[in-house]
């Protein structure tokens, strides 16, 4: 990892990665591939003109389905241009994350929060001296306000939640009174500290068979106060201290400001009209254009000779010369810039792989030692269960793929095909709430809409309850821009929709309770709501409603999905977010990128504590858009768009739910406008297997630790042949050339192919305590 290189050597490394990546995409022979592509478009005018249909003999499920249970998206873009991935970043102009240093975490312990008396969980918390001191000290601070009284019972939680995380104006034209709310803020601050549990450690004897007798609600609520983190006063003092230094900071530069304070020390700072409170802005400024609000990233930072007025006259700059001030300042544990995630949609075709030949599907590994399966299998009723090769069994043959993650025997074998106990967030851009595969479902849970900035929300307003994606659209004069709808089609892969229900598609487990978290919105998503996001997913913080009251997550992530990507090494403050859940024992599976470099350039799929996924085709090969490298952990379907290896004259994407356009209905060939399936490629396409295989293993196995249950996961993956990582050496620098194959290359793309197939029955020791 290169965690521990300088700003400057990072930049200059990911720069020349960039570089070879435009270098080769501009020698790349794309003919053979696009022609192809244009082969798979011209089956599919083939069947929405009504020249190719499915056979009166064919699938009867399919035959039998209505016409809008069974419609897909019939536009094809792949015959395009070849676009490598974007040159430059972009962050959020006057928007920055920053974190004091030497905040420890706070936290409960689950099984000693099993054994508090009920008064014991929310007890009062007598008043820090050293606060209260340090508070009376400030001047013209005003007397601390009395404690609070502490709610009697658990369920005080939810009927009477603390007011939210204040946040706190700074304008150096008036100092005193910017000081002065400081100390207002942070005694707002402790005041809700004292009304919330103390994380004192308690440590009391329990018979294991006890902990048998201990009612499932009380263990629920149990689970959500260890996941939960409790103010410290250490984070109170050392946020406040820091408030000082960025006051300072912004009075060097003539610019006000505020920051939002945080439980477990992450603040984010706004600077300037450009980084105002999002909270603030009229329907008129949800209008703007991204330009407006958004900036690429040249890398230049602040040169040393910029003047103040030309730092003032220019927002961008002006948020790197105060990062850059920030960081100098020794007073925090980091700083940087609210970069721009995007979905990881692959919309248009990467260039050639020339070790990839149409048709071949090199056979994965096996183990001889796996029985046949003999039982009876498991095959959903939805109508468009025969196109789904991602799910069904690995192996040649009719109902197989070489590129099936073998879900299908998986329900078989174990007898499981989800529990609505084990909750996946997918931190994504929504969920298509009335898509009619989901309104139903009872497996969707209420979510949150984290996207804070209304320009990028699209909806109109900032952060509230709706997790609905009312489209991502950034720039429509952009011809090939459309709402891509990513989180439904993510979610849809793992089990937001409902499975075996005559309609549509299956998910990977057909029950599972999946919690949306909306975080990106038009143009992308800003990395502090993501940051956020990450953070309530796991139960650890609140949202706010309208009220300005604290909403915590009722249903906090056994696992979090994200199929999100940055160009970037894998910021601080995301790997302190990701950090702070998976200490709690989340499982966090990450999209490894589709940029053809390695996931070390990439967040989240190059952060730590991770399960990073690249994507493979339907033959089991990496697709030719994934990221590889040693962070990659798993190789799992993703899809390629621009092939048909089963012979189905449809393209080997991923199909799952999402409200399209200009659709087709796969038995007549007739259009049709409107409908609810769609195909895409994608690394995010991969990541949501790997998170509904976990989900299965976690309703099979549900005292299992995350450890366990990774290692299961891991244990089970099929050995691969070189070829199946292969390509190019040329188009893949710094790959390891293959013995034997002239010119050819192997991609490191994880210890395996996601193969569920080799998940041994409990009986036989697979999994579990």
């Amino acid at each position: 990892m290169l965690r521990n290189l300088t700003s400057t050597t990072k930049r200059v490394a990911l720069g020349a990665a960039m570089a070879s990546l435009l270098v080769l995409a501009a020698c790349d022979q794309q003919s053979t591939r696009i022609e192809h592509a244009r082969d798979l478009a011209d089956a599919t005018l083939d069947q929405i003109s009504g020249r190719a249909v499915v056979e009166p003999e064919g699938d009867a499920t399919l035959l039998a389905a209505s016409v809008v249970d069974r419609a897909i998206a019939g536009t094809l873009r792949n015959d395009m241009p070849v676009e490598v991935a974007s040159e430059k970043s972009r962050f959020a102009v006057g928007s920055i994350i920053a974190k004091p240093k030497d905040i420890q975490p706070m936290m409960f312990d689950e099984e000693d929060a099993l054994m508090m008396d009920e008064d014991e969980l929310f007890e009062e918390v007598e008043p820090d001296i050293a606060v209260e001191e340090s508070f009376a000290a400030a001047p013209g601070a005003a007397p601390p306000p009395p404690p609070v009284a502490a709610p009697s019972s658990p369920m005080a939680m939810e009927i009477e939640p603390a007011r939210i995380m204040p946040r706190v104006k700074l304008d150096p034209s008036a100092p005193q009174e910017s000081r002065d709310e400081i100390d207002k803020a942070y005694r707002d601050l402790e005041r809700t500290a004292r009304s919330e549990p103390s994380a004192k450690a308690r440590t009391r004897s329990l018979e294991p068979r006890s902990m048998e007798a201990v009612p499932q609600e009380r263990r629920l609520a149990a689970k959500k106060l260890a996941r939960r983190s409790v103010i410290s006063t250490d984070a109170i003092v050392r946020q406040r201290d820091a408030n000082t230094v960025m006051l300072d900071t912004l009075s060097k530069y003539g610019m006000d400001g505020q920051v939002a304070l945080s439980r477990e020390g992450q603040m984010v700072i706004q600077i300037g009209s450009d980084g105002a409170d999002p909270t603030q802005f009229s329907p008129e400024d949800a209008s703007a254009r991204p330009q407006n609000f958004l900036a690429v990233d040249s890398g230049a930072g602040c040169p040393d000779s910029t003047d103040l007025v030309t730092v003032q006259s220019n927002a961008a700059l002006a948020t790197e010369c105060i990062v850059k001030d920030l960081r100098a300042s020794g007073q925090f544990e980091y700083v940087e810039k609210d970069y721009i995630f995007e979905n990881q949609f692959v919309r248009r075709p990467r260039p050639t792989d020339p070790g990839t030949t149409p048709g071949t599907t090199p056979t994965p590994g096996t183990d001889p030692a796996t029985p046949p399966v003999t039982l009876t299998e498991i095959t959903p009723n939805d109508p468009l269960w025969s196109l789904q090769w991602n799910f069904q069994n690995n192996g040649d043959g009719e109902g197989k793929s070489g590129g099936g993650a073998s879900f299908q025997e998986f329900w078989t074998r174990q007898a499981n095909e989800g529990s609505p106990d084990v909750v996946v967030a997918v931190v994504d851009t929504g969920l298509q709430m009335q898509h009619p595969d989901i309104k139903d479902s009872p497996n969707v849970a209420s979510g949150w809409d984290m996207v804070s900035d209304p320009r990028m929300g699209n909806d109109g307003d900032g952060r509230d309850g709706d997790a609905n994606d009312p489209g991502d659209l950034c720039d429509p004069s952009d011809p090939f821009a459309a709402d891509s709808f990513h989180g439904t089609h993510v979610a849809g892969t793992i089990g937001a929709g409902a499975s075996n229900n005559g309609t549509g598609v299956a998910g990977g487990a057909w029950n599972v309770k999946i919690v949306p978290v909306r975080a990106l919105g038009k143009c992308g998503g800003r990395l502090s709501d993501i940051n956020d996001a990450i953070r309530w997913a796991g139960g650890l913080i609140p949202g706010e409603d309208a009220m300005g009251n604290e909403i915590w997550n009722d249903n906090p992530a056994d696992i979090i999905n994200l199929s999100i990507g940055l160009f970037e090494f894998c910021p601080a403050s995301l790997q302190d977010a990701i950090n702070a859940v998976t200490e709690r024992g989340v499982l966090v599976v990450a999209a490894a990128g589709n940029a053809r470099v390695s996931t070390q350039y990439y967040a989240p799929g190059g952060c730590q504590n991770v399960i990073s996924v690249a994507a493979g085709d339907a033959r089991g090969q990496i697709a030719p858009y994934s990221n590889f490298g040693p962070e990659v952990d798993v190789l799992a379907p993703g899809g390629d768009l621009t092939r048909d290896d089963n012979g189905d004259g449809r393209p080997d994407g991923i199909l799952s739910t999402k409200a399209s356009t200009n659709c087709y209905d796969p038995v007549t060939g007739e259009g049709v406008e409107n409908c609810f399936y769609a195909y895409e490629q994608g690394t995010s396409m991969a990541a949501p297997h790997v998170s509904a295989a976990l989900a299965l293993l976690k309703a099979r196995s549900p005292e299992a630790t995350g450890a366990e249950l990774t290692a299961t996961l891991l244990a089970a993956l099929d050995a691969r042949e070189p070829m199946q990582c292969a390509g190019s050496c040329a188009l893949y620098p710094g790959t390891e050339p293959i013995p034997g194959s002239a010119d050819m290359c192997a991609r490191p793309c994880g210890g395996g192919l996601l193969n569920l197939a080799n998940v041994p029955p409990l009986s036989t020791g697979g999994g579990g305590r």
